[in-house]
């Protein structure tokens, strides 16, 4: 008898999701915890596996539909001997020597993304604001349809597993155009000889530069492509124009002098390196800003919805920026005034690490007081970075170069690092930002302060 597979818990105020691609086919045989569908919410993208095995008999959502949590994904007539999930009554009498063999329970619904990100540059995680939950959104069956959309070459995409997905997502490949060598699986090999192929035809013809992604169209003016914003996209620019059409936002500039935290930097790498960790100067200023933002609360808090409130925190979660594919993420380093440097840098490299395997979870993106941006990593120098709500500031760090400066009466050259705070000028007031920047500065000036701070 065939039962249905329905969407499941996503995580916490997450109600819907957008279908990304369907992984399986009407008459496909699954196993137990088989990836069927990859959602997008608001924040992440995750697969979703398949609580029990069997036969696909009819799937109920196409590729861009937008599903309810709880909504039918798929029909499933279950595999011989199974137990489609329910407990099977025990019979009256059983033998003596007979013992009932427990279904192996199904995995959890993992709260991951797929995001991949880019491999970490030197010192740089570029920016982001953290999306919020979007509004419910109105589910778009497609009962008629029981096969995946067709690719560009006219085939049904095959089913890949979680480490294939993942290689043709960073070499930038649909699998959808991917034929699979034998069988109905694809494999690491087959997108790397599709990879191939596809750079041969490439290089046989004359480049014409970029071709955007998107739809074919044309407006009064000539031809144009259309893509569809993606989730987060969306959820992205709903939370910057209510940042910036809400909060006064003002942006101070300023440098500082790092000369000597990369000498220190560059004497620790080694250390840290053999330890698998690669030292930046971002745990430097992630422990400056976190130190400061104990001495000045104000910077730290946030303003009630009702707006007749200041609500300081007395803990300090730093957000840091990270430029994926897919959008502007902000994983949170929580309680990061109380640890140490080593500690931050080896909790920045799990994070990315994560991040570029699509394994955090959603919570790992909630209840920051703070956010840096950084915009070093594509060779900037100032910006005016916008708010994440419900944060009152935000501090962009721009790429670090060597310039002339006097120390001392004498002209010497020095490695200054460009900063640009953001803040709420409803409760944070000009210098009040001045004197937080100030303490910043202070700690990556004579980085001693840092190693020693609690």
């Amino acid at each position: 008898m065939a039962t249905q597979i329905k969407l499941p818990h996503l995580g916490e105020k997450i109600e819907s999701g957008d279908v990304l691609s369907i992984l399986v086919a009407a008459g496909d045989t699954v196993t137990v915890d088989q990836d069927l569908i990859e959602v997008e919410t608001d924040k992440a993208t995750m697969p979703i596996p398949s609580p029990e095995a069997g036969k696909v008999i009819k799937l109920l959502v196409s590729e861009g539909d937008t599903i309810e949590v709880g909504a039918p994904i798929l029909e499933i007539e279950a595999a011989e001997g199974a137990s489609n999930g329910k407990p099977s009554p025990e019979p009256a009498e059983k033998p003596a020597e007979e013992k009932p063999k427990p279904r192996a329970e199904a995995k959890s619904q993992p709260e991951t993304s797929e995001a991949a990100i880019p491999p970490a540059p030197t010192d740089d995680v570029p920016a982001i604001v953290e999306p919020e939950p979007t509004p419910k959104a109105v589910v778009k069956p497609s009962p008629t349809k029981e096969i995946p959309a067709t690719a560009g070459d006219g085939h049904a995409p095959s089913a890949a597993g979680p480490a294939v997905r993942r290689l043709a997502r960073e070499l930038g490949v649909d699998l959808r155009r991917v034929r699979p060598a034998s069988g109905s699986r694809i494999t690491e090999e087959d997108v790397r000889v599709h990879v191939r192929a596809s750079n041969a035809q490439a290089a046989s013809s004359v480049s014409q530069g970029v071709t955007p992604p998107g739809t074919p169209d044309s407006d009064s003016h000539g031809a144009v492509r259309r893509e569809k914003m993606s989730r987060l996209r969306q959820t992205i620019a709903r939370n910057m124009f209510a940042s910036y059409s809400t909060i006064p936002q003002l942006t101070n500039f300023d440098d500082v002098d790092v000369t000597e935290l990369e000498r220190i930097r560059k004497d620790s790498k080694d250390d840290y390196a053999s330890q698998g960790v690669k030292l930046t100067s971002m745990p430097f200023l992630v422990k400056a800003i976190a130190t400061a933002l104990r001495q000045h609360p104000i910077v730290n808090a946030s303003v009630s919805e009702s707006g007749d409130e200041i609500i300081y925190k007395e803990y300090v979660n730093i957000g840091i920026a990270v430029d994926t594919e897919k959008g502007l993420i902000v994983p949170v380093l929580r309680d990061a005034d109380r640890k140490s440097i080593p500690q931050i840098a080896r909790e920045m490299a799990a994070m990315a690490t994560a991040a570029r395997e699509g394994t955090f979870a959603i919570e790992d993106l909630r209840g920051g007081t703070f956010t840096i941006s950084n915009l070093g990593a594509v060779g900037g120098t100032y910006s005016t970075p916008i708010i994440n709500p419900p944060e009152v500031a935000i501090l962009l760090v721009g790429r670090s170069r060597t310039l002339p400066m006097y120390v001392k009466e004498q002209l010497e050259p020095r490695l200054i690092m460009p900063l640009s705070i953001t803040y709420d000028h409803r409760v944070v007031d000009g210098a009040a930002a001045a004197r937080f920047l100030n303490d910043v500065k202070r700690y990556l000036a004579n980085p001693g302060r840092l190693l020693l701070a609690p």
